[in-house]
């Protein structure tokens, strides 16, 4: 089965670094990236990618890098697959049956054929509800509940990490 790649893992991850910044302050390529163990220029590519669909904004200079471009209400984990990975397609009917002994030399083929076959069906239905479960998660969503996992001091000392790195 098709599986969502680990860039949508660090990209949320990112995305959840960057919600707690104060506000006008932004992070690094290479501050994320440093801070996640990845390299600088995987993480750059999936950044391309999330600026592109809206969900970061860059700066240059000095105290440039990236910082959300939108309400973490309104950036859905749909929003950061769709940006990272692209449509999501976890089944593509091949009408397997057009190729079976009894229709594979005739011409013509039954109506029903040309039609989404029940298989079909059942796997878009499956695509629809990972879709509408990844829509109805936000970064917000995510940043509540991952701070009700860490702990004060686990929280200060990310966030300590990441000031160091800016010089405050």
């Amino acid at each position: 089965m098709a599986t969502i790649g680990k860039g949508v893992e660090y990209a949320l991850h990112c995305l959840l670094y960057l919600i707690d910044l104060p506000a006008g302050e932004s992070l690094t390529i290479s501050d994320l990236a440093e801070f996640q163990g990845v390299s600088q220029s995987y993480l750059a590519k999936i950044f391309t990618k999330l600026k592109k669909a809206g969900l970061v904004s860059s700066s240059i200079g000095s105290k440039g890098g990236y910082e959300i471009a939108r309400s973490p209400e309104n950036i859905s984990f749909l929003d950061v697959v769709m940006a990272v990975e692209g449509e999501i397609n976890f089944f593509e009917c091949r009408h397997i049956l057009a190729g079976t002994v009894i229709y594979k030399d005739t011409s013509e083929k039954p109506k029903w054929l040309a039609t989404p076959c029940e298989i079909h069906k059942v796997m878009r239905q499956a695509e629809e509800s990972v879709k509408t479960v990844l829509a109805s998660n936000t970064l917000a969503s995510l940043s509540r509940q991952v701070g009700h996992k860490l702990s004060k001091q686990e929280t200060d000392t990310i966030s300590g990490w990441f000031r160091e790195l800016r010089g405050q």
